[in-house]
């Protein structure tokens, strides 16, 4: 019974490191956001008129 014991307080403590290890390289990862293009509004134009 001891033996069973162990065996799942061991499991638990990988079980535990891993999670902690992957939360942080998740915290460590830079993201970044596109930045969103200028147009010109002079060449999205049609000859009807102004976009709607």
């Amino acid at each position: 019974m001891i033996t069973v014991i162990i065996i799942g307080i061991f499991i638990f403590l990988i079980v535990l490191g891993l999670t902690i290890f992957t939360i942080n390289k998740g915290y460590a990862f830079k993201h970044t956001i596109d930045e969103i293009p200028v147009k010109d509004d002079k060449k999205n134009r049609s000859k009807s008129g102004p976009l709607l």
